[in-house]
């Protein structure tokens, strides 16, 4: 990987209207809010520039329209030579917006070198949302071009914040942080993460935050029984990790579980997929990239509370050895498999993933996978599905995620979907009837090795990664439902 050099982060000092010498400063954004409100900023900048800024607003040159931008070159001599004028929306600012408000500015501005760069929006927003600006201006700075020679986004020197205090700065930044680590391991090719270097990845962030790990290899998942994941990935030359995070931040309490799969790359097996389908196929491990960044932040903002986080991860390869249709798997329960699909093969290592999960005795268990294209016909892109066997849990992890802005809708999961996972020759088969109910029927799946643990499960197949881009966001990985697991989290403290 190309290596840029990101910028520092820091607050903002001195007098922001332009009326000082502030050489040091290249540009400072702004918001421009309701019925064309200007903040405190754009106000003083207004009344040094003896209302040059009124002028533009009434002649129509500058908008509150949400997300719209205008980049102005100051017409002082001293303090920032230009000023990014942000429209803030009609309506009553949610946490969404200052996350994508402030990385949509930064997006921007990162089309040619910039020196020190000051993000004025706080002012803008209550202050339960400040951090959300902070997160959401590191996000803009993490795109795919992770090998270009000349990337397209260029890192300014240095970003400084007003309005915010070193306590909301640094959360900001751990959360920003732990979602661009999602992001940057999805985009990374798959003969770069594969999972023993995912695994080491892993081991190398645990130590830094502080939280405990544990990574069993082949053997160890031979010894433990878990013939699931090793069925799976058998017939890659990377051969399988389970990877175990432990925060103990909650003294005796029952932790809750994150689990993630991790099909580092997923060529569809003997049920081989086309180029077509295969070529983004790096981004299967896209649920546990996000148990990662979401492990990464809870140790990191020393979370009050006990979670585990687990990592089923796999290659799904081609190979004389590999698993066939009609094989019968015993997983690590002890309930078996027919393998109709070997393209169906994420729900088959999550199998042994939960299993290991419900040993610790979670009182809640979310687990994350880049499941099925069933789910995307039924929700979108943009859409994660929810499918859950309690609907207290399922609403409360609901309520994170609208709090966040992150979009999440709730399938059913009736009874009778259990026919279309049963197997004339094993407990259950890993494919549904055909193509209908695919995103349910493949949830049933995975209700069989949850217990009686309280458990939802998301589909993130439409909204982890992406094909084109959107003003406050590149294409690629996008670290969704990091936000709402960090905030389910926080939201369960006591």
């Amino acid at each position: 990987m190309k290596n840029t050099k990101l910028p520092s982060l820091s607050l903002a000092s001195g007098a922001l209207d332009g009326s000082s010498d502030s050489s040091s400063v290249e540009i400072i954004v702004v918001g421009l809010a309701a019925e064309n409100t200007p903040s405190p900023t754009l106000k003083a900048i207004d009344s040094a520039t003896g209302g040059w800024i009124g002028r533009l607003i009434e002649g129509g040159q500058l908008r509150s329209k949400k997300g719209e931008m205008s980049l102005l070159a100051s017409p002082l001599a001293t303090g920032p030579t230009m000023i990014l004028v942000v429209g803030l929306g009609e309506k009553e600012a949610k946490r969404s917006d200052a996350f994508e408000l402030a990385s949509s500015a930064i997006r921007k501005l990162t089309d040619r070198e910039r020196g020190t760069i000051v993000i004025a929006l706080a002012e803008c927003f209550d202050k339960s949302l400040h951090d959300g600006v902070v997160a959401g201006a590191l996000y803009g700075l993490e795109g795919q071009s992770l090998y270009q020679a000349e990337p397209a986004a260029k890192m300014p020197v240095a970003i400084q914040f007003a309005g915010i205090d070193k306590a909301v700065l640094d959360r900001g930044k751990q959360i920003g942080e732990a979602i661009n680590a999602t992001k940057r391991l999805v985009n990374e090719p798959a003969s770069e993460i594969y999972p023993a270097s995912f695994a080491d990845r892993a081991v190398a962030m645990a130590n830094e935050a502080g939280l405990e790990i544990e990574v069993w290899d082949e053997t160890k998942l031979a010894d433990e029984g878990c013939r699931a994941i090793l069925a799976v990935g058998r017939a890659s030359a990377c051969p399988p990790r389970l990877v175990i995070f432990r925060h103990n931040g909650g003294g005796d309490e029952a932790p809750l579980a994150i689990v993630g799969k991790g099909v580092t790359f997923d060529s569809g097996g003997l049920s081989l997929k086309p180029s077509d389908g295969m070529v983004d196929m790096k981004c299967d491990m896209a649920g546990a990239a996000t148990v990662f960044g979401v492990m990464q932040a809870i140790a990191k903002l020393g979370i009050k509370q006990n979670v585990i986080g687990l990592c089923g991860l796999a290659e799904n390869m081609v190979a004389g050895n590999s698993y066939r249709l009609g094989d019968v798997i015993e997983t690590r329960s002890g309930k078996t498999i027919e393998i109709l699909n070997t393209d169906a093969e994420g729900r088959v290592v999550l199998a042994d993933t939960l299993d290991v999960a419900i040993e610790n005795h979670p009182r809640a268990m979310v687990d994350l996978a880049t499941l099925t294209g069933a789910c995307m016909v039924a929700l979108g892109n943009d859409v994660a599905g929810l499918m859950t066997n309690d609907d207290s849990l399922c609403q409360t992890l609901a309520k994170a995620a609208s709090q966040e802005g992150e979009h999440v809708w709730q399938l059913p999961m009736f009874k009778l979907y259990d026919e279309k996972i049963k197997s004339k020759v094993a407990d259950i088969k890993n494919v549904g009837e055909g193509r209908w109910g695919g995103a349910i029927t493949a949830a049933k799946f995975l209700e069989n090795f949850v217990g009686d643990v309280p458990w939802v499960h998301i589909d993130i197949a439409g909204p982890a990664f992406m094909d084109s881009p959107k003003p406050h966001r590149d294409a690629g990985a996008t670290g969704v439902m990091v936000r709402t697991l960090l905030r389910w989290i926080e939201n369960n403290e006591a």
